[in-house]
């Protein structure tokens, strides 16, 4: 019969390494959360350099702040929107790029220095290693990816690429999933210590990829200003799809880029996302995960009211985030019942 290895027994400490990684994800969500904030309040551009050390110091003295602004009446988005801003304008969404940046560094410290120390003191349980580094080396890739994205809108654009923040944003709910996946896997590990790591089944892998595919075209619909297009539920206008849209060539350029196509995926593409999710909570719910599966089902109508919510509203800056930062809340929620599926007594990547 199998037995824990003794070195195990005494070092190792999945408990701890999962509530750490639990902080690390609540993190997350809030720099999902004021991401959203960012975009919102068009505050994306307002730092114009990258300083991954001394940029965590705001200007202090008026000549310092003076000097920022002056960095950002040099982009194409002070010409063309904000000439009238005054100071005391720019120092408003400086807040907000200032907060978003900030939290990435305060995650990357939580995540790298614990990490560290629960490495030295050998409490990280044996094969868990490479994926905490890899989580590590995507979140200092997560950090390139927001230069290069805000890079995008400092000299021809008056935005930053839609297609860039997308990228931005995906990479950091791919982040937040896997390392939701990883706690639940050691909190399994600290409850039965020959606990294997979960497997993904087919129908979690579904539901979880078929949200990702919602959470692109929100994104995109966020990055294009899409969702100002048409503020009607559910007509978009006095029709479905509105016949006089202007279409795009290729063809397929027109569900990354033409706004009214991107927001008319992003309404309908939710019910497709939806039933995958309410069918995987039903099975996690089946195999004994209460809290999981109804969650994902609360969220999933929750998420879909928002979105709804946030089109009548001409894109209220509240409503707006709370719809993204409920996306990131059933993001986890799919997480932990595609997780649980993968913890029942099956074939690996079995429905």
């Amino acid at each position: 019969m199998l037995q824990p290895n003794p070195a195990f027994m005494v070092t190792a400490r999945p408990r701890a390494v999962a509530r750490w990684l639990i902080v690390v994800a609540g993190l997350i969500v809030a720099m999902v959360i004021v991401g959203g904030i960012t975009r919102l309040t068009n505050s994306g551009l307002s730092i114009t350099e990258w300083k991954p050390i001394t940029g965590i110091i705001p200007p202090l003295t008026e000549s310092q702040w003076q000097a920022e602004f002056d960095n950002y009446k040099r982009i194409p988005e002070y010409w063309t929107f904000n000439r009238d801003m005054t100071l005391a304008g720019f120092k408003a969404i400086f807040f907000w790029e200032y907060l978003h940046r900030v939290l990435g560094r305060v995650i990357g410290m939580a995540f790298a220095l614990p990490l560290l120390w629960f490495w030295v003191r050998k409490a990280i349980p044996a094969g868990y290693k490479p994926r905490l580094l890899a989580l590590l080396a995507l979140g200092g890739l997560q950090g390139a990816i927001g230069w290069w994205m805000v890079a995008s809108g400092l000299v021809e654009r008056t935005d930053v690429s839609h297609i860039r923040l997308t990228v931005h944003l995906l990479t950091a709910l791919f982040i937040l999933a896997g390392i939701v996946w990883t706690a639940l896997d050691l909190m399994a590990l600290h409850r039965n210590r020959l606990a294997a790591p979960a497997w993904l089944t087919w129908l979690g892998a579904g539901a979880v990829l078929t949200l990702f595919v919602q959470l692109m075209f929100g994104a995109l619909t966020a990055g294009l200003d899409a969702g100002y297009a048409f503020s009607s539920w559910p007509l978009m206008g006095d029709a479905w799809f509105p016949a006089s849209t202007p279409m795009m060539t290729p063809a397929i350029a027109n569900a990354f880029d033409n706004p009214v196509v991107v927001q008319f995926i992003h309404r309908w593409f939710a019910f497709a996302a939806a039933g995958l999710l309410v069918w995987m909570a039903a099975r996690a719910i089946r195999s004994g995960a209460l809290r999981a599966g109804w969650l994902v089902i609360v969220l999933v109508i929750v998420q879909i009211g928002l979105g709804i919510a946030t089109l009548l509203s001409g894109v209220q800056i509240d409503i707006a985030v709370a719809h993204q930062g409920n996306a990131a809340l059933l993001l986890i929620a799919a997480t932990a019942a595609a997780h649980r599926l993968g913890q029942a007594p099956k074939k690996p990547m079995v429905s």
